[in-house]
């Protein structure tokens, strides 16, 4: 008994949803088309292969209806998954795409970039969120392959700078002179997660990454 009552209440509310998104539901088209058969002209009867026609349209809008609202559910079970996921990712540690450095204003900060091949020279340059570079270094000749050093938060002059999302670049050149490619990726433990855009976003202290940007986590 209950779950024939829940059938119903499931077709009554499908029916609703249905003519507020069309502007008819398949009881709407039943209307039509019996008054169609009852005004139709005895003389012409309608064409018994134009009312199967009919027929099929409208099971074929219902089914196709149907479905959309099937992956609509489906998507949004996906999203509350994805979200879950991410807030399992606060207290890890991860790398991710990206070339944000977080200073918390005291901590040194890693920066990290990977090589593509051996350096002669390698430049490392900060900008602050204003777009002016604070702090450009030499680092000299650099391995193939991932490299990280730490930033103490300091300018080039040796001034603290305040807390905040600064982003870095490094340019590095062969013995010959000829550009190595360089892939900077931005690091930190991640603090909170913000689920507002509807795409996860990763907090880093002042910054954020894409859930999607992330390479690898570790835990604490």
């Amino acid at each position: 008994m209950v779950s024939t009552v829940t059938g119903t209440t499931d077709t009554t509310a499908t029916a609703a949803a249905m003519k507020k998104s069309l502007g008819m539901n398949k009881d709407d088209f039943m209307k039509l088309f019996i008054a169609q058969l009852q005004y139709q002209d005895p003389m012409k009867p309608q064409d018994p292969s134009a009312m199967l026609d009919q027929l099929s349209q409208l099971s074929l809008v219902e089914q196709s209806y149907n479905s959309n609202t099937a992956l609509k559910d489906l998507l949004t079970a996906q999203n509350n998954s994805i979200s879950l996921t991410a807030l399992s990712f606060i207290g890890k540690d991860v790398k991710a795409n990206g070339n944000v450095a977080t200073f918390d204003g005291t901590a040194p900060c890693g920066l990290v970039f990977d090589l593509s091949l051996p350096s002669a020279s390698t430049q490392l340059s900060i900008v602050d969120a204003s777009g002016r570079t604070v702090k450009t270094a030499d680092l000299g000749a650099s391995k193939a392959g991932e490299n990280s050093i730490y930033w103490d938060g300091r300018d080039s002059s040796g001034a603290l700078l305040p807390a905040g999302a600064y982003t870095f670049s490094v340019k590095a050149a062969s013995a010959t002179g000829s550009t190595v490619p360089v892939t900077t990726f931005t690091t930190g433990r991640i603090d909170g997660v913000n689920l507002a855009s509807g795409t996860p976003q990763l907090n880093i202290g002042a910054s954020s990454v894409a859930l999607a940007d992330v390479i690898s986590v570790k835990g604490v």
